[in-house]
C-alpha cells in the first residue's frame, strides 16, 4: 500500500562503524509515512559498509571525497523512486550520531503540515550536550549566519546538517556544491528563491569519532574558505 508521504532520509558517512547502525535503528516511524534511508559511503577504509549491510538499508558508494557529492549521490537514487502518488520530503542527516534520529518527526512535520518548505534543525535553539559544539563549530558558525543575515537579511541561527526538503523546493534549488560548502548552498537558494523558511529546536551531542572538519585545524580551516566563498558564490 502506498503512503502518503515518502521521506527519503540521506546520510552520508565516511568512516562511521561504531555510529551508522544507532542512525538507522533510532530513526522513528511516521503515520501517514514511508521512511526510506538511504546510507552514502564515501570512501570509508574501516567495517562502515559491513555495518550498513547488515541493517539492510540501501546502501549506495560514492568513491570521490565531498560532502555534498555524497549527498547528490544519495538524492539521485531517490529521485528514481519518487512515486508520483505520494508526497516525498528529502532529508540529510549525519552519520556520526550527534543528531538525535528521533527528531525526525519534528524536522519534517512542518513540511507535511503545508506550512513551509525548507525545515533547518537547530542546534542553538536546541539542547546541545556540553562540548559536541566546539569552538571551531561555534566560531564557523556565527561567521556564517551572520554573513548571510548582512547580505540576505535573514536570521538563521545555525548551519546544522539535520534538515529537511520538500521536493518540489529541492528541484528548485538545482544543488550544484560537491564539498562543504553544501549546506551554505542550500541555505542561501532558500532565500534567494523565497521559500517558506523555519528553523525547529534539535538536540545534539557529542559524536562517535573523529569529526572530519573541525577535528582538525587544516579541516576547520578549509571548511571555513569553502563555507564564506559559497554564501557568495550561490548568492
Amino acid at each position: 500500500m502506498i503512503k502518503q508521504w515518502q521521506i527519503f532520509v540521506v546520510i552520508p558517512v565516511l568512516n562511521e562503524e561504531g555510529s551508522i547502525a544507532k542512525v538507522i535503528e533510532d530513526l522513528p516511524s511516521i503515520d501517514k509515512a514511508e521512511v526510506i534511508p538511504i546510507v552514502v559511503d564515501n570512501g570509508s577504509t574501516d567495517s562502515t559498509l559491513n555495518v550498513v549491510e547488515k541493517t539492510g538499508c540501501i546502501s549506495l558508494h560514492e568513491p570521490v571525497k565531498g560532502y555534498g557529492r555524497a549527498c547528490q549521490k544519495g538524492l539521485a537514487y531517490a529521485r528514481s523512486k519518487v512515486c508520483a502518488k505520494a508526497k516525498s520530503i528529502a532529508v540529510v542527516l549525519d552519520g556520526d550520531y550527534s543528531d538525535y534520529p528521533e527528531d525526525l518527526i519534528s524536522i519534517v512535520k512542518p513540511i507535511m503540515s503545508g506550512d513551509y518548505d525548507f525545515v533547518l534543525g537547530s542546534r542553538t535553539m536546541g539542547r546541545a550536550e556540553p562540548g559536541s559544539l566546539g569552538f571551531v563549530q561555534k566560531w564557523g558558525n556565527e561567521l556564517a549566519t551572520n554573513l548571510i543575515k548582512w547580505r540576505y537579511r535573514y536570521s538563521y541561527t545555525d548551519m546544522g546538517p539535520f534538515r529537511a526538503l520538500h521536493w518540489p523546493a529541492l528541484e528548485l534549488m538545482e544543488l550544484e556544491d560537491l564539498n562543504f560548502g553544501w549546506n551554505v548552498e542550500m541555505q542561501v537558494k532558500a532565500l534567494k528563491l523565497k521559500l517558506r523558511v523555519v528553523e525547529v529546536p534539535v538536540r545534539y551531542r557529542k559524536r562517535i569519532g573523529k569529526s572530519k572538519i573541525s577535528g582538525t585545524i587544516k579541516g576547520a580551516f578549509w571548511a571555513g574558505v569553502i563555507i564564506i566563498r559559497s554564501i557568495f558564490k550561490y548568492g
